[in-house]
C-alpha cells in the first residue's frame, strides 16, 4: 500500500504541474492578463503599465514568470489577491471552513440518500417505488443548479412554512444571522444550499448504485445466501452492497471536485461566504494570482481524488491489490 501511494504520488508531480502550466498560459493571455485589475483605471498612462509590468516581472518571457510564480508556491507563497486586497493564501484558509461546513453536509446526505434509494430500487425493480425513485433521479440530473436555488429560496424563505398557525421561513443567505453565530442559526442556515448542492449529486449516486446492485443481485453467490434462508436485507448488505460500490466509489471520489465547483453557483445564490464565491469574486475581476491558486488547487484534489478511489477499491474488493 505503501508503495503504491509513493508511486502514484511521484506520478502526480509532473501531472499537477503540467495542469499549472497549461492554466497559467491560459489566464496570462486572457485580455489583460495578471493587469486587468489594474487596467480599469482610467487614469493609468502607457507609462504607469510599463513600470507595473517591470515591478511584477510581466516584461519578462512566460515560461520565466511560471518559473517565479512556482518558485514563490513552494515556498507557500501564491502571491496577493487584488479582489481581497490581502495574501491568496489568507483568503482562501479564511474560506475554506465554510466550504468544507457544507461540502461535509451536502456529501453526507448525498451519500446516505443516494445509496439508500439505489439499494432500495434495486430489491424492488419495475415496481412503482423503483419507477419513482428513477424519475426523481432523471430529474435530479437534469434540474439546473441555479435555477433548483431560487426556487427552493422562493418556496421556503419568501412564502414559508404554514404548520400549527405560524409560518416558518428559512434563511436564503449568508452563514449566520447575527454575529454570535450559535450553532442552530447556522444549520438553519445550511438547510437551503445542502438541498441544492446535494440534489445532483444524490440523484446520480441512485442511479449507479441501482445499476450495480442489479448486477451484483443476478450473481450465483447471492443466489446461494438465498438458499441458505438468509434475510434479503442481510443479503443486500452483508454479501451484495459491498462489492456493488466497487463502481460506484469512482463516482464518488470523482464528484468530490465537482461539487466544489458546483459550490461556485450555490454559494453565490446563498451568497455563502465560501470558496466557490471566492473564486466568483475573483473571476469578475480577474484576480490573476487567486485564480491560479484556486484551479491548481482544484487540479490536485482531483489527482488526490483518483488515488483515494484507487485505495477503495482494495477496501472493498479483496480481489483488488495495489501493487
Amino acid at each position: 500500500m505503501i508503495t503504491f501511494l509513493l508511486r502514484r504520488v511521484l506520478q502526480a508531480i509532473p501531472l499537477v504541474l503540467l495542469i499549472s502550466m497549461v492554466i497559467f498560459g491560459i489566464l496570462e493571455k486572457a485580455p489583460g492578463g495578471p493587469l486587468a485589475p489594474y487596467l480599469q483605471n482610467p487614469h493609468l498612462t502607457q507609462a504607469d503599465v510599463d513600470r507595473l509590468k517591470h515591478n511584477f516581472g510581466l516584461d519578462q518571457p512566460v515560461p520565466v514568470q511560471y518559473a517565479h510564480w512556482l518558485g514563490h508556491v513552494l515556498q507557500g507563497d501564491f502571491g496577493y489577491s487584488t479582489s481581497n486586497s490581502m495574501p491568496v493564501g489568507a483568503a482562501i484558509l479564511d474560506r475554506l471552513p465554510a466550504t468544507l461546513e457544507l461540502m461535509g453536509c451536502s456529501f453526507a446526505l448525498s451519500l446516505v440518500l443516494g445509496v439508500g434509494a439505489g439499494v432500495f430500487a434495486a430489491m424492488r425493480p419495475y415496481t412503482r417505488w423503483d419507477y419513482l425513485i428513477t424519475t426523481l433521479a432523471f430529474y435530479g440530473q437534469a434540474m439546473p443548479v441555479f435555477w433548483l436555488g431560487l426556487m427552493l429560496q422562493l418556496a421556503f424563505a419568501v412564502h414559508g412554512l404554514e404548520g400549527f398557525g405560524y409560518i416558518i421561513r428559512l434563511p436564503s443567505a449568508g452563514r449566520c444571522s447575527t454575529d454570535a453565530c450559535d450553532v442552530a442559526d447556522q444549520a438553519l442556515h445550511l438547510i437551503l444550499p445542502t438541498i441544492v448542492l446535494a440534489f445532483v449529486n444524490l440523484a446520480t449516486w441512485s442511479r449507479f448504485t441501482r445499476a450495480s446492485m442489479l448486477d451484483v443481485l443476478a450473481l450465483d453467490y447471492m443466489r446461494t445466501a438465498a438458499a441458505k434462508g438468509l434475510s434479503p436485507w442481510t443479503i443486500v448488505i452483508k454479501h451484495g452492497l459491498r462489492n456493488a460500490l466497487t463502481p460506484v466509489v469512482t463516482i464518488i471520489a470523482l464528484t468530490m471536485p465537482s461539487m466544489i465547483g458546483g459550490a461556485v453557483v450555490t454559494e453565490t445564490i446563498f451568497s455563502w461566504p465560501g470558496m466557490g464565491r471566492l473564486f466568483y469574486t475573483a473571476l469578475g475581476q480577474f484576480d490573476f494570482a487567486l485564480l491560479m491558486a484556486y484551479l491548481t488547487l482544484l487540479a490536485i484534489l482531483v489527482v488526490v481524488s483518483n488515488m483515494v478511489a484507487d485505495v477503495m477499491y482494495a477496501v472493498l474488493d479483496p480481489r483488488v491489490r495495489l501493487s
